[in-house]
């Protein structure tokens, strides 16, 4: 039974699900009026979907209406369509508007579309109090109830026929601001108002402006009254008085300021009067400027005052401004149109004036120590005046310069520049002075003791002297120095070394060493360095010329090595020669010593040598055999060297022994002349053989190849 349940609901299931197929074709959302709408109108946004169906059957619909990625409206309908109902519009619904639809797991979206709601509300304002006082501060807020962060709100101070003064504030998370504003001097009726902005699409929109709210302004204390005694006209020496009043409220942290040029002169605190008196000058004339301050309230007033000069500033006059050692001096101190005044006469130090004279003339001998500036003063009816300070100067006479060489030495090397010093011991400066190559003038310079001159022009043979001389203000006139003669260093240039004999040197002998160069002055310092695996000086000298000779009298093994030769003088530059090899050989009686050590031992072997092996073969022949063969051999080789020797010449070629056989053959390496037309002489010997292994040997021959003049 239940599986009959079972079956009947699946067929019912898949039944169905065959009439409930459905698409969403398309989903479309619409604002109505339209898109841009006036803040406080109604408006609503309506979402359509476009729904096809297998069947005909009910279909619930979710309707989600987005704003700006918010969730603004969402219902479940099975219209087909959805309307999201706003009855006031404001700014806050301006934005980005999306609709999305869903069934049965099936979404889809519309197109977004952008709704500006033009308009703002119009802003609320307060004000803290409605009446303030001077230098105090208005506090105000400014609030759009219904508008969304973030905004901007702007503040107005308004004054009577005046520019308002704004005051923007940037409100990111909340819908009011506060601002304050400062009452100043000369506020007393204001107005303020206010009003709010936002960005739309990189655009700003501006609310209406709040309501106007007036604030009345009360003063602390009056505008003060500056005063100044006497009012009439004012000369120097008058006392003049100077009074600033004000009428205060409330007494409490009031202060009276009175300047001049920004410099205060005097200050009363919770008072109403101020005062100041001072006996007047040419410096008194000016404004004057009386400041009353409580709090942050301030109240100025200025005032002129005029001050007439009673005399002019004294003139000091000198007899002469520029003058010699121990002349006299004259000074005198008047004022134009003017007798009846105290004079003085001073002399300008560093931390004021030394006073001199009480007289409006000075008579005095001077000397250096009187140079300086000084001035004259003037009294009447306690008025002091000080005229332009006069500038005297004092000159003792220069002495006799003293020229030489910066660096102590009277000479310079070639392509140096030489620096001169022209010194006084005394003398009033300002000093000209005056440099001579001959008597040319070179430089002239001004200083106050000495100068400095620079010769970059230095010739080889440049002969000319140099001298200087030195002036001042003095009457004395020129002083020269005695003339300076420098000596030119010429630098060393291409040395060279050679030797003789050159290259190879055999052991004992003398070798001689040249070191010379091509240019320098005199003297010139040697030296000649031996470099193996490091270098030794092995002769050096001074000399007044341009080269050296060393012999060096008998050369060693030890000598072997790479020479050169190194000059310098006073430009000390050192110039280094080529490099040449000298190699140290045997001599030729060392050769022959060493040749006979070596070949007399040799011969002597070789003799031995010779000596044993003719006892060898000796005692291997026979008694008889070697009796007659050595009488034959005897007689015959007797024979032939008595016949060269009665030649006259002598030869002697290398010859062997072989068999019983003796042959004497010439070689080709000592032939003489006439060997060419040599003969060749046989001896024959017959020999008895005993011995039956040497038949062989029989009817053998003897030959012996001597000189041709033997035959």
């Amino acid at each position: 039974m239940y599986l009959a349940l079972l079956v009947i609901f699946l067929q019912c299931s898949e039944l169905y699900a065959q009439e409930g197929v459905f698409t969403f074709n398309r989903v479309e959302i619409k604002v109505q009026p339209s898109v841009e709408v006036k803040n406080g109108d109604p408006m609503s946004v309506v979402c359509h979907a476009d729904v096809s169906k297998k069947t005909d059957f009910q279909l619930k619909i979710n309707f989600t209406i987005i704003k700006d990625g918010k969730l603004v409206f969402m219902t479940l309908s099975d219209k087909g369509e959805a309307q999201y109902e706003i009855s006031t519009a404001r700014s806050s619904h301006t934005g980005e508007y999306e609709c999305t639809v869903e069934a049965s797991r099936k979404t889809k979206s519309s197109n977004r579309v952008h709704v500006w709601v033009t308009g703002m509300t119009k802003p609320i304002l307060t004000v803290e109090k409605k009446e303030v006082l001077e230098g105090e501060v208005v506090k105000l807020q400014c609030e759009l109830p219904e508008e969304v962060p973030p905004l901007y709100f702007v503040f107005r101070k308004i004054k009577m026929n005046s520019t308002p003064q704004e005051k923007s504030v940037y409100e990111p998370y909340r819908n009011f601001s506060v601002a304050t504003f400062s009452v100043e001097e000369g506020d007393n009726i204001l107005q303020f108002d206010c009003f709010g902005r936002r960005s739309v699409k990189f655009k700003y929109e501006n609310s209406e402006h709040s309501n106007k709210t007036q604030v009345t302004v009360r003063e602390p204390f009056i505008k003060p009254t500056l005063k100044v005694q006497p009012s009439g006209n004012i000369t120097e020496g008058d006392r003049i008085q100077l009074e600033c009043s004000t009428v205060v409220a409330h007494m409490r942290d009031i202060e009276i300021i009175l300047q001049k040029n920004k410099t205060i002169l005097n200050s009363v605190q919770d008072k109403q009067l101020l005062k100041y008196s001072a006996v007047a000058t040419l410096e008194d004339s000016g404004e004057y400027l009386c400041k009353v301050e409580q709090g942050r309230a301030s109240k100025t007033t200025k005032l002129n005052v005029l001050v007439t000069e009673l005399f002019p500033p004294p003139v000091l006059s000198a007899s002469m401004n520029k003058l010699d050692e121990n002349k006299e001096l004259g000074l005198s101190c008047s004022i134009n149109g003017f007798q009846n005044a105290n004079f003085s006469i001073l002399r300008k130090v560093s931390n004021g004036a030394i006073w001199l004279i009480n007289s409006r003339n000075l008579t005095m001998k001077v000397n250096v120590n009187n140079t300086g500036s000084y001035i004259c003063k003037a009294e009447v009816k306690g008025i002091v005046k000080t005229s332009k300070s006069v500038m005297i100067n004092v000159y003792a006479p220069v002495s006799k310069p003293t020229l030489s060489v910066a660096n102590g030495l009277a000479e310079v090397v070639l392509g140096k520049p030489l620096r001169l010093i022209c010194r006084l011991v005394m003398g009033t400066p300002p000093i000209t002075f005056r440099f001579y190559k001959g008597n040319e003038v070179k430089e002239m310079v001004t200083n106050d003791t000495y100068a400095m001159f620079l010769d970059e022009n230095i010739k080889q043979n440049d002969k000319r002297g140099y001298s200087c001389d030195a002036r001042n203000n003095h009457s004395s006139g020129v002083k020269t120095s005695n003339i300076l003669n420098i000596t030119v260093i010429v630098p060393i240039r291409n040395a060279s070394l050679g030797t003789i004999p050159y290259g190879e040197v055999e052991d004992g002998s003398e070798t001689a060493f040249l070191c010379s160069v091509k240019e320098g002055s005199w003297p010139i310092h040697f030296r000649i360095f031996r470099k193996t695996d490091h270098e030794v000086l092995v002769y050096e000298k001074n000399e007044y010329a341009d080269r050296i000779l060393w012999r060096k009298e008998k050369m060693k093994s030890q000598d072997t090595g790479t020479y050169y030769c190194m000059a310098s003088n006073r430009a000390n530059v050192d110039v280094r020669s080529h490099p040449i090899t000298i190699s140290v050989i045997l001599a030729s009686w060392q050769k022959g010593v060493i040749a006979a050590f070596v070949l007399i031992p040799i011969a002597g072997a070789v003799v031995l040598t010779l000596w044993w092996f003719l006892c060898k073969k000796k005692k291997a022949k026979g008694p008889s055999m070697e009796m007659s063969g050595s009488a034959l051999a005897t007689n015959s080789t007797s024979e032939k060297l008595t016949r060269q020797h009665n030649d006259g010449d002598y030869y002697s070629g290398s010859g062997y022994i072989e068999d019983n056989e003796n042959h004497m053959k010439s070689t080709d390496e000592t032939k003489g002349p006439d060997l060419e037309s040599a003969e060749v002489e046989y001896t024959e010997v017959e020999v008895s053989t005993l011995d039956p292994h040497r038949d062989s040997m029989e009817n053998r021959h003897s030959r012996i190849h001597g000189h041709p003049d033997a035959t």
